[in-house]
């Protein structure tokens, strides 16, 4: 795991360039740096790479940037290929004669035999870049998944990219600017949406998919991408369940088996639920030198699940230690939490999972094993349960019955039992959405968080000219999306969109990263991601009980506690967390009215008046609570990255001209 940064083209001192880039994402690597750098010349553009270390496979032998023998290949990666050993032993039975250790030299060594095709082979959560001498060109690759980031953005025609935003501010003459149709997507759907970032006229590589330049342009092709039955052809999928649940255990362990490959102790994070808790029960049954657990607790009961994390580590014999959050913590993390997520946030989730990874840290800990990913592969969030029962209500439309199914998917939030069920009804839109939507199982979440939207200036949503984020995503579904199974089509819009887009970023590698830690996820071994769609869908949500083939498979492993546990997801105080004792007293001064004004991107009025509102209410709501910590992170983010209190939306071409 490491971070690096790079050009290809011509720049301006190029030493000094590559260092600054390397010093802005030094948290990524804190254990060595190294720097390439290829002149251009009549047949090739220049090109420089620069990377910093985190050490963890091959650790004095393994540095980068990497070269092969013969010098015609030069790598900057981070991450880790798991079956890196397979692949080795592989390519020495070839004639292959490796000078070091770890799993760097693996991938050039693959890519010379195959080019761009090694992708396929390669098992791993990596974002890389690799110059080819022999061709001249570049190659950046990413994750089929999208756990580690990779950015790109071009300047005075050349192409520069880097792990982190961070490192192409570093570039003389960048202006860091907000993207105004990011930002309403990150207003409704949680995080920008393909290529798209929170910074005007800078680029995510998506996953799956690689990016190659040289003299003649940039071409993206996709390697890998998401796939699921046709609803007509589900009798072809794997419908045995005692077959599925042995071949799940034997994917499981092996995923976990090869996620343990480091050079340095490995922890797990252990949060009371049932898929980190298989997950630390696999690896410590595999890891020879024992294993230590790490928590997150907090102070308010509807969030905490400290009692059920204690359970679990004293059934695996584990060390588990806990790093306690409270809301003065949050608030006083936030502003560092959005410099390193570089992108507004709607929650403050991501608070604490920082605070969690510098407990790691302190414990001399580099890596960690955790459970995400399971809800996406194996059908797990209660939005999957929840498009259930409202495709249940859509056939009987009025009744009374029927809506009250919503009162059991959320026992966690109190206020909702409390409503009728014409009330539930209308709020989930159980009546009135056409079943043909093809974000029908994702519409309610989408008017719930477009609401934040409400507070948007006048002049934001004249800039947005009727913009309409979620008709976006609609547009990125791939062809074959209507022909699947209504709960494949909810999972790929999890698996595609939030998962990259947020929990494996904002809540993920950022947080992770940020304190030098790298996180590591079995249950997205693309091997178990591709077994889990073409599962038969009644295997994953069985009735109204979420992850069923996975409960099964960790009956012998967990106590019946936390393998029949309810589904509580992962959630921090929000709003709250900055009006409480102790909290960092600078909220009112990022959302003052003047404040506000200047930059034009909220109305002034309607902010007071909600700043106001979760002051006096500990449980605001959803949408007030999204739309509080949505501002805020904005005003974070452009005092961060744009240092400006000048409005924040571009005046049209011709005002600019006058202007000018």
């Amino acid at each position: 795991m490491c971070g690096f940064a790079g050009y290809l083209g011509s720049v301006s001192e190029p030493e000094r360039l590559l260092s600054e880039m390397a010093t802005r994402i030094g948290h990524r690597g804190p254990d060595g740096r190294g720097t390439f750098l290829r002149p251009a010349d009549g047949r090739a553009p220049g090109l420089g790479l620069s990377h910093v270390r985190l050490s963890i496979v091959g650790l004095d032998d393994s540095a980068q940037p990497m070269l092969s023998a013969d010098g015609d290949l030069a790598i900057a990666f981070n991450g880790e290929i798991f079956n890196y050993v397979e692949l080795r032993e592989e390519l020495i039975a070839r004639g292959h004669i490796f000078r070091t250790t770890g799993d760097t030299e693996v991938i050039v060594r693959l890519y010379e035999e195959m080019g761009e095709a090694c992708l396929s082979r390669l098992n791993g959560d990596f974002a890389f870049a690799i110059w080819d001498g022999r061709c001249k060109r570049v190659m950046l690759a990413r994750d089929r998944m999208g756990v580690r980031p990779l950015f790109y953005t071009h300047h005075d025609g050349t192409l520069h990219f880097a792990s982190e935003v961070k490192a192409l501010i570093a570039i003389p003459g960048f202006d860091a600017k907000l993207d105004l149709l990011a930002l309403d997507q990150i207003f409704t759907l949680w995080s920008p949406m393909g290529s798209r970032t929170a910074f005007a006229d800078v680029n995510e590589l998506e996953p799956g998919t690689f990016l190659i330049a040289d003299a003649d342009g940039e071409r993206i092709s996709r390697y890998w991408h998401l796939d699921f039955p046709d609803a007509d052809e589900l009798a072809g999928v794997e419908t045995d369940e005692d077959v599925a649940v042995e071949a799940l255990k034997a994917l499981l362990l092996d995923a976990t088996r090869i996620r343990l490959r480091a050079d340095v102790p490995v922890g797990a994070c252990l949060s009371g639920g049932l898929d980190s808790s298989i997950i630390a029960a696999l690896a410590a049954q595999e890891a020879p030198r024992g294993m230590k657990t790490f928590s997150i607790a907090f102070q308010s009961e509807e969030h905490d699940e400290s009692g059920y994390q204690r359970a679990m580590a004293r059934h695996l014999g584990v060390d588990n230690e806990t790093a306690h959050c409270s809301e003065a913590d949050i608030s006083r993390l936030f502003p560092e939490v959005v410099r390193l997520a570089e992108k507004p946030l709607i929650r403050t989730a991501p608070a604490p999972m920082l605070k969690l990874s510098g407990l790691v840290r302190d414990n001399g800990i580099k890596v960690v094993l955790t459970g995400e990913g399971a809800d996406e592969v194996f059908a797990g969030y209660d939005i999957f349960k929840e498009a259930r029962i409202r495709r249940f209500c859509a056939r009987q439309p009025g009744s009374q019955i029927r809506p009250s199914l919503f009162r059991k998917l959320y026992p966690y939030l109190p206020n909702l039992q409390k409503q009728s069920p014409a009330t539930l009804a209308a709020f989930f839109g159980a009546d009135a959405a056409p079943l043909d939507d093809p974000l029908f199982s994702h519409r309610p979440r989408l008017r719930n968080t477009a609401g934040a939207k409400l507070f948007f200036s006048g002049d934001l949503k004249s800039a947005l000219g009727g913009y309409d984020a979620a008709e976006d995503m609609v547009a990125l579904l791939p062809e074959r999306f209507s022909r699947w199974h209504p709960l494949h089509q909810a999972q790929y819009l999890e698996t595609r969109f939030l998962l990259p887009g947020y929990i494996l970023s904002s809540q993920g590698d950022r947080m992770a990263m940020g304190n030098g830690v790298e996180g590591r996820f079995p249950f997205l071994d693309h091997r178990i991601v591709e077994f889990g769609a073409r599962l038969a869908p009644g295997l994953k949500l069985k009735g109204l009980e979420e992850k069923h083939i996975l409960r099964r498979a960790a009956a012998d492993r967990l106590p019946a506690e936390i393998t029949h546990r309810v589904k509580q997801p992962y959630r921090a105080p929000d709003s709250r967390a900055f009006f409480g004792a102790g909290a960092f007293d600078y909220t009112r001064e990022m959302m003052a009215p003047e404040r506000l004004a200047a930059q034009g991107l909220f109305n002034p009025a309607a902010v007071t008046k909600l700043v106001e509102k979760c002051a006096g209410n500990p449980s605001p709501g959803f949408r007030a609570d999204t739309a509080f910590v949505g501002i805020l992170s904005t005003g974070l983010w452009l005092e961060t990255f744009a240092k400006t209190g000048g409005n924040a939306i571009p005046k049209p071409e011709n005002e600019a001209g006058r202007a000018a």
